[in-house]
């Protein structure tokens, strides 16, 4: 199996969209999100006999708390048995080692899309990996099926409670703008620090939110949706959603309390736009496991699994130590661990 870089946005989405990456972080798009922030990436093409057989985005991370190699929701493989598999994680290991900056990099990170059970497990732990203190992206999510499925049999299929919100936001005149203009960043972003500062978690930046919005917007794959009363400009919700051409993922969303279910039609819209678009699913991201995730989540949990759909939870985050510098990471990630109330496994 050979290992070429691939530069042709083409060849990627292509491969993308015919495997099915199950996340946006494999996308072209998120490449060019993360080289915006100033990471440095490159897009793997593994090749047998000529033929494109997966892909993987790496990123070289630098920050504070030591340098890593990330793979994000990572590798997408055309194959889907383990022996296989675990073949290209042993030449990725094997190229990135080769690399002439590997020596400023203390460990490998993989955040794979394998579900978590005994058997994908003891693929990594027989390359020695080890789990992550902390997780980059959500590992369980929630995620709906919109395709071969019409709109009244989605209401059908929601919780009670749901279906009764929808339809009363529906009644009190609701208003959802879909926006791609640069002003909607700014909008956004006024509810998103009010809804950090309630919630108590800490808020991505300005940038990062307009770089991500920009890189995606670019390629028709971003939109912004803002729920407002009918005689008022003021928004009660905003979300952001990215699209693959597989799936639209609710990515990041603000609201302030508010008496009208906002939130509720507001996520409607979303699946009906992911639907329109033609896409297999629409992902609400991240939920609440028990273990992994803050008990905060439970709420926002709850919330999103009332629009009916099923629950994915991926193999946690692993590591491959390549530098003993790897522990003050694993220390410090362990303590940020313990202040976020994430169980370390």
């Amino acid at each position: 199996m050979d290992i070429k870089e691939i530069t042709d946005k083409t060849i990627w989405e292509s491969f993308i969209g015919k495997y099915d990456s199950a996340s946006f972080l494999q996308s072209w798009s998120w490449g060019q999100v993360e080289e915006s922030l100033g990471q440095e990436i490159q897009r793997l093409g593994f090749y047998q006999n000529g033929n494109l057989k997966t892909v993987c985005l790496i990123v070289f991370q630098k920050i504070t708390r030591g340098n890593f190699i990330f793979v994000p929701h990572g590798p997408v493989v055309s194959q889907k048995d383990k022996k296989f598999y675990k073949t290209v994680i042993q030449k990725l290991i094997s190229y990135l080692k080769n690399l002439p900056e590997i020596k400023d990099y203390s460990f490998i990170r993989i955040a794979p899309t394998l579900l978590d059970n005994p058997e994908n497990k003891t693929i990594f732990k027989s390359l020695k990996f080890k789990t992550a203190p902390i997780y980059l992206h959500a590992e369980s999510i929630w995620a709906l099926k919109v395709d071969n499925i019409s709109e009244e049999e989605l209401l059908t299929d929601m919780r009670k409670t749901t279906r009764y919100l929808i339809r009363r936001a529906i009644k009190d005149e609701i208003i959802i703008e879909k926006r791609t203009d640069m002003n909607a960043v700014d909008d956004f972003y006024k509810l998103y620090e009010k809804t950090a500062q309630r919630e108590h978690f800490s808020a991505f930046s300005k940038k990062y939110v307009r770089t991500e919005f920009e890189s995606f917007l670019k390629n028709n794959q971003a939109l912004f949706l803002f729920g407002r009363l009918k005689n008022s400009k003021d928004y009660l919700a905003s979300a952001l959603i990215l699209f693959t051409e597989q799936g639209g993922y609710y990515h990041q969303g603000a609201s302030i309390h508010s008496k009208h279910p906002v939130p509720y039609l507001l996520q409607w819209e979303a699946i009906k736009e992911t639907k329109k678009r033609g896409c297999k699913n629409y992902n609400f991201w991240g939920i609440y496991d028990g273990n992994r995730t803050p008990k905060a989540w439970e709420g926002l949990t709850l919330f999103k699994m009332g629009f009916s759909g099923y629950k994915v939870t991926y193999l946690p985050t692993q590591d491959l130590i390549l530098s003993p510098k790897y522990y003050l990471t694993f220390l410090w990630e362990k303590y940020l661990a313990y202040r976020r109330g994430i169980k370390v496994i």
